[in-house]
């Protein structure tokens, strides 16, 4: 499995896929998961998967003693990998930007220079996969397809894509004809593409002109609270400043000017209300002028990105939850919010509506219609208590683990019937 980011180093909602897609399929019993990394930390949990750091995987043969081994990649990886990969360079990479184990080294995240780092990444998924032994290839997202061709051309097995967005989703229609070009090359060499919501499974079949037969729609799931998210209080909702929240990255995928707007619409009719637009982007400053100039400055916070704890004790102290995405191909945090029982208004143009009953669906563009659900959440206690308690019983009920199985049976079902 070729992943770019994982917990706990979240860079966006690629990390919490991975790994709840990870955890249902170990769940299993009778899955063995290696999860290649570009700069694994060493504190990820290798309960679920055994982790490659592709950052010590030699490309370039050196001769390096075994404590030296041991005292520069020990903590992620062992001595014991890192020679039996050096065994299965198959090419001379030396003119590439090596460090003194013959590794290439990774800045983590998404660096300035991403493209030369998904290349080489590419280039190291050759050493792994003429060294491992594995009946399936999973690769996620465009970053990671050209690793999962090269592993398909050097080992001969079927390849799995997994679409968690395209770039048509990200640009607003203004496709980046190079990453088109990485989307496109990875979905027709794959044997089988998982879509994380029938939006984005039609995106692929006809932006990408791919046959239906092979392309399938795999909805994300949640997994459940830590015990000590779980035990996070939420404070009482009656009689309160009422708090409503925007929590994901700030830029024009997301929408986020059509919170700032439905905000001001409602602080037209009630003052009793702060607005929390919690995350980090291109769109940063345009969304604090943009509060500032409607007025309502001093009932707007912006705490900036948050992680782990934080987000779960932001959305338990929220009264109502805002995805007003434009283009969203699934979108986990709802689910998030509702877990804590904070009722959801979402865009009718996001992937989770397609699976989610008890929250409010609005059309991104339609600030009436969002202003209207959230000044009708804050205000209307039994609408709040119903979508709070409803909300949460039914994602409950979508797990990682059912995920898992409905992937194994693509496997079997697209994939290991080809050989």
């Amino acid at each position: 499995m070729f992943g770019w980011e994982y917990p706990p180093h979240v860079y966006g909602g690629l990390a919490t896929a991975n790994y709840g897609i990870t955890e249902g399929l170990h769940a299993q019993g009778d899955m063995d998961i290696t999860l290649c990394l570009p700069k694994p930390w060493g504190d990820e949990d290798r309960t679920p998967a055994n982790i490659v750091a592709m950052n010590s995987v030699p490309v370039a043969w050196r001769d390096v003693d075994y404590d030296y081994v041991q005292g520069r990649v020990g903590n992620i990886m062992s001595p014991e990998l890192y020679y039996r990969l050096r065994d299965h360079i198959y090419g001379d990479f030396n003119y590439m930007h090596v460090n003194d184990l013959g590794c290439l080294e990774f800045a983590g995240g998404y660096p300035s220079n991403l493209h030369e780092e998904i290349n080489n990444y590419s280039v190291i998924a050759g050493v792994v996969a003429r060294t491992l032994d594995f009946d399936i290839i999973h690769a996620h997202d465009w970053l990671t397809y050209p690793a999962g061709i090269h592993a398909k051309l050097a080992s001969g097995k079927p390849l799995c894509i997994h679409v968690h967005a395209t770039d048509f989703d990200r640009s607003r229609g203004h496709v980046n004809p190079t990453v088109y070009g990485i989307e496109k090359d990875g979905m027709d060499n794959a044997d089988c593409i998982m879509c994380v919501s029938e939006l984005t499974r039609q995106t692929v079949i006809n932006q990408y002109h791919q046959d239906p037969r092979k392309v399938f729609t795999v909805h994300n799931a949640v997994y459940p609270l830590k015990q000590e998210w779980q035990d996070i209080p939420r404070p009482d909702h009656k009689g309160k400043e009422k708090v409503v929240t925007f929590l994901g990255r700030l830029t024009m995928q997301k929408g986020p000017e059509y919170f700032v707007e439905a905000a001001n619409m409602v602080l037209h009719r009630t003052r009793n209300v702060r607005f929390c637009m919690a995350g980090s982007g291109d769109m940063m400053d345009q969304m604090i002028y943009l509060a500032a100039e409607r007025g309502i400055a001093d009932r707007f916070h912006f705490p900036g990105f948050m992680r782990g704890e934080q987000v779960y004790e932001c959305l338990k102290r929220s009264d109502v939850y805002v995805m007003p995405s434009v283009s969203e191909p699934f979108g986990i945090s709802p689910l998030e919010a509702m877990q804590c029982g904070t009722p959801s208004i979402i865009s009718k143009q996001s992937g989770c509506a397609e699976i989610l009953t008890n929250c409010i669906k609005v059309d991104y563009w339609d600030i009436h219609a969002l202003a209207d659900a959230i000044y009708s959440i804050c205000h209307n206690e039994s609408l709040f208590e119903y979508l709070s308690m409803e909300g949460k019983r039914e994602v409950d009920q979508i797990t990682w683990n059912k995920v898992g199985l409905l992937i194994r049976r693509l496997y079997e079902q697209q994939v290991l019937v080809q050989r």
